[in-house]
């Protein structure tokens, strides 16, 4: 239920309507450039880049307060405080209504980030307590689903409000895509506190030590020390830095991707949206499945082919037509590759009480992948002026992230992971 409440900040802020109705509005006088702290941008390169400094700070922050948490055994309480940072920055989205104010909106997008991503380190901290380790790619992939079905129906209603403006009587062209933001934030804050009300208050029991803000530290170093005895564990992160790298950034940038280079309207990118949401629960599910009878790392092997596949098609994308098929094969992909590699990385842990310190690893890597591929992807939209520039350098990250995966598969492969 924390997947349905908090993935309509995926979708809406990051995926559908956001980012076109933020293209629109940094349009000023026939320019899409934009000027902040002096410099001038691309307006979607400086959306890219700012979506990659918010991933930066939750990076800096989380191993920290997870470290925290696990010493305090406050895991739940650290994820309603960013749950409702993330929630009260999406509904202040509603206020961007003119132009002079798009700082205000990168950094209202800058604390939902935060928020979504903070809150997630915890919520995964949950897993290997929740489900035992043969239901963990079931549930894992339950929550996906979940997620996508919560964040399509909101998507649905604010869409259904879009096209029906003019029966509505509403002059304002701003008014119901600002609405959408606010219920994105209503939406999350209100159904989170379902989960709230149901997981434990405690993962464990309260460390004794009085000096936790210190332990915290040494807790990650021994996190750090078991990594580096963990070769097979260590590969694998490595890995799942590069190809999670290219999968994060196409998903964030998919919408202003379709908006700038194909020219598609927000109708048409709700649509392409809905077939990935759509489309990706039955590839989370697929990838679960196929997990079972090939084994982890060969499906997440075939997810990463796959994708290298989908850039090299994305760089001719030319057409709506390429735009809606490609999408559809992003959704296969998109869920399954996020799902398994989790629950992967859940089963590769070695058994210990400090599951918020292991999955603060986790989160770290993923979000310095983030952080490094969405500023990247900005710099070189800047610097070239084209997208399409910036899809060669995804193909790279993929093809780097098979590489170490393959080097998982041939190291030794103690118990059942495969």
């Amino acid at each position: 239920m924390y997947d349905w409440a908090n993935s309509t900040y995926a979708l809406v802020i990051t995926s559908a309507i956001f980012p076109a109705y933020y293209n629109a509005m940094t349009r000023h006088n026939g320019s899409s450039r934009v000027e902040l702290f002096g410099y001038d941008f691309e307006n979607s390169a400086i959306y890219s880049i700012c979506l990659g400094i918010a991933f930066g700070v939750i990076a800096l922050l989380s191993p920290f307060l997870s470290s925290i948490a696990d010493y305090t055994s406050k895991h739940k309480l650290f994820m309603r405080i960013f749950c409702y940072l993330g929630s009260a920055a999406c509904a202040s989205l509603f206020f961007f209504d003119r132009y002079e104010l798009y700082p205000l909106a990168l950094a209202g997008l800058m604390l939902a980030t935060i928020g979504y991503s903070g809150s997630i380190v915890f919520y995964n901290s949950f897993l290997p307590v929740i489900a035992t380790e043969d239901q963990q790619d079931r549930v894992s992939a339950k929550g996906y689903a979940f997620g996508y079905l919560g964040a399509t129906t909101l998507l649905l209603f604010n869409l259904a409000a879009i096209l029906n403006q003019e029966f509505l009587g509403i002059t304002d062209n701003t008014l119901l895509p600002r609405i959408a933001f606010l219920t994105t934030g209503l939406w999350w804050f209100g159904f989170a506190h379902i989960t709230f009300a149901k997981l434990p208050s405690r993962i464990y029991g309260p460390r004794k030590e009085t000096h936790w803000l210190w332990n915290g530290y040494l807790e990650l170093v021994k996190v750090w020390k078991t990594l580096n005895r963990e070769k097979r564990l260590r590969t694998f992160l490595l890995s799942f830095f590069f190809y999670i790298m290219g999968v994060q950034t196409v998903m964030f940038m998919a919408a202003s991707y379709g908006e700038k280079e194909i020219h598609l309207g927000v109708k048409e990118l709700i649509f392409t949206v809905l077939i990935l949401e759509y489309i990706g629960i039955a590839g989370a599910f697929l990838f679960a499945a196929l997990s079972k009878r090939w084994g982890n790392f060969r499906a997440l092997t075939l997810a990463v082919v796959v994708w290298i596949g989908i850039c090299i098609g994305g760089y001719f994308i030319q057409t709506p037509l390429h735009f809606y098929l490609t999408a559809f094969s992003i959704g296969l992909v998109m869920g399954g590759i996020q799902s398994l590699s989790r629950s992967t990385f859940a089963k590769m842990m070695p058994k210990t009480e400090n599951n918020a310190g292991y999955f603060s690893f986790y989160d770290v890597c993923e979000k310095m992948a983030m952080m490094c591929g969405l500023i990247l992807f900005g710099y070189m939209e800047n610097w070239t002026g084209s997208m399409r520039n910036s899809i060669i350098a995804l193909g790279l990250w993929f093809t780097i992230g098979l590489f170490f995966l393959i080097r998982v598969q041939l190291m030794s492969s103690p118990g059942r992971i495969k």
